[in-house]
């Protein structure tokens, strides 16, 4: 399914999510995990995907000069974008409160920024899904950060969990990529390489 030529290459992951590695090992691709601790720091001037693609980029960077002339390093970075403001991951518990109260009722954009890079080129795209949310009350947000603690989560939720049974009213777009990976985009890249 895959270009033989990628067969000459190992995939290295630079992601310590859980599930991006599940999503690589559902593709069927064979991977390596390495981590490299960066500080997640963009300009104040860029918007939207120039913020995943900013970040994504720069996880990349962080492994200059570590990869091997084979080697296909993957970064990726998502944000929630919402009345022009990007919602990372929260700081703690009161930080995920805010941000589901400020989502509750409202449509915000997920977006995922994927990163290739070889010795040779780096090759960057993104996809954007556009998540409709219908009221949150209180004691839902509260039982929500109590019970799944969603603080490794951009946007504080995880459409995956008890919140995207609840709260989802429409979701335009890839559902993969609201979980962290636009799935169908890395598969394209890989089988075209």
């Amino acid at each position: 399914m895959f270009s033989p030529r990628l067969k000459a290459y190992s995939l290295v992951l630079a992601s310590g999510s859980p599930r991006r590695q599940q999503f690589f090992k559902d593709l069927g691709l064979d991977f390596e995990i390495r981590l490299r601790e960066i500080d997640e720091v963009y300009p104040d001037h860029l918007v939207a995907s120039e913020i995943t693609d900013y970040l994504a980029e720069l996880k990349g960077k962080a492994f200059e000069g570590a990869l091997a002339e084979n080697e296909i390093l993957i970064t990726s970075d998502t944000i929630v974008w919402h009345k022009n403001n990007a919602l990372g991951k929260p700081k703690d518990a009161e930080h995920a409160l805010k941000m589901l109260h400020d989502l509750s009722s409202s449509t915000h954009q997920v977006i995922t920024s994927v990163s290739f890079k070889t010795t040779q080129k780096v090759t960057t795209f993104h996809d954007c899904t556009e998540v409709t949310f219908g009221a949150l009350s209180e004691e839902m947000i509260q039982f929500y950060v109590d019970t799944y603690k969603p603080f490794d989560k951009a946007g504080s939720y995880g459409i995956q969990d008890w919140i995207g049974l609840v709260a989802v009213q429409s979701i335009n777009g890839s559902y993969t990529n609201v979980m962290g990976l636009p799935t169908h985009l890395v598969f394209d890249y890989l089988k075209k390489f």
